[in-house]
């Protein structure tokens, strides 16, 4: 945190650091740069929507990459493309996959080729799914497989991990990312250890209810307490989401205990003297988070 000053040029609302001249009327809140969301799926929702959105850059777990390189518009897109999965494994049989959004995996060597292929094609990070509960999941060769070619390409490695022990086993095998706060059971003290050693986690709270919400939770708070990075992230296009910054998201990861300057950090704004676009949070609050325009510099009371 540190003194800023604003300049407005026209409509242009610009942030230089130092201190401000004596006399100069103070901003009641924070200024900053716009938000990330860790995971969404723009293949499912109205990307369109994200250009006047408190998101500046999203990262997205799971969508044709051949689309998704295309997608326009001013917010910065990240992909990891497809979602790689065992043959028949989820979500390969789910009616809201859009086509090119899977790619089954046959072997370690396939698993190999694909990395390459992905990496290639311009893709930031890659994808692997750990879901045991419908279906197969790709054994533990392949697994390794992907995360030592990933590597080749400075990749870094996000696992969907649901059911009994696919958390665990993910990042044992090399994954550095899981892509929901785990859910499907409450970890162990020695497990949640490991993984706030080993991988940071994306919080997709909100997307849960009742008993899910609670194990998630529960994991998310002693995740943080043993030193673990939990990420902002609402797994966009699962269910009615907003395109925007989702306010229960926010909640639900202070009630994990994050807050303050951490909670910031998990929503990884951009750097606001990069003369991007500003937001103005009131008492430093990311649900109150607004773009900040010529006209609020203007008003007497924000």
């Amino acid at each position: 945190m540190r003194e800023g000053t604003l300049d407005v040029t026209g409509e242009r609302v610009v942030l230089h650091a130092g201190a401000a001249p004596a006399g100069t009327r103070p901003l009641d809140g924070l200024v900053t740069g716009l938000f990330t969301d860790h995971h969404v799926h723009l293949q499912l929702v109205d990307h369109t929507l994200l250009a006047p959105s408190r998101l500046g850059r999203v990262i997205d777990l799971g969508a044709d990459p051949d689309w998704v390189a295309e997608a326009p518009g001013p917010t910065v897109v990240e992909y990891a493309g497809p979602f790689l999965t065992a043959p028949g494994g989820y979500p390969s049989d789910r009616a809201w996959a859009p086509p090119g959004s899977v790619r089954e995996i046959a072997d370690a060597a396939d698993a190999a080729r694909t990395v390459d292929e992905l990496a290639a094609a311009g893709v930031s990070l890659i994808k692997v799914v750990a879901h045991s509960d419908p279906g197969p999941v790709l054994g533990d060769d392949a697994l390794r497989a992907v995360v030592h070619q990933a590597a080749v390409h400075r990749l870094p490695v996000v696992a969907h991990a649901e059911g009994a022990g696919q958390a665990q086993r993910a990042v044992r095998l090399g994954a550095t990312r899981l892509a929901h706060a785990p859910f499907s059971e409450r970890l162990s003290e020695a497990e949640i250890a490991a993984q706030a050693a080993s991988a940071s986690w994306i919080s997709t709270l909100a997307i849960h209810d009742d008993d899910t919400l609670a194990v998630a939770l529960d994991n998310a708070r002693r995740f943080l307490a043993a030193g673990g990075e939990l990420l902002y992230g609402t797994d966009m296009g699962n269910g009615a989401t907003p395109v925007d910054l989702r306010e229960a998201e926010i909640d639900a990861l202070r009630a994990a205990g994050l807050d303050g300057v951490d909670l910031l950090a998990a929503l990884s704004p951009a750097d606001p003297l990069d003369a991007g676009p500003l937001l103005l949070l009131p008492d430093g609050d990311p649900n109150r988070a607004r773009r900040l325009i010529a006209a609020d510099i203007d008003i007497t009371e924000l």
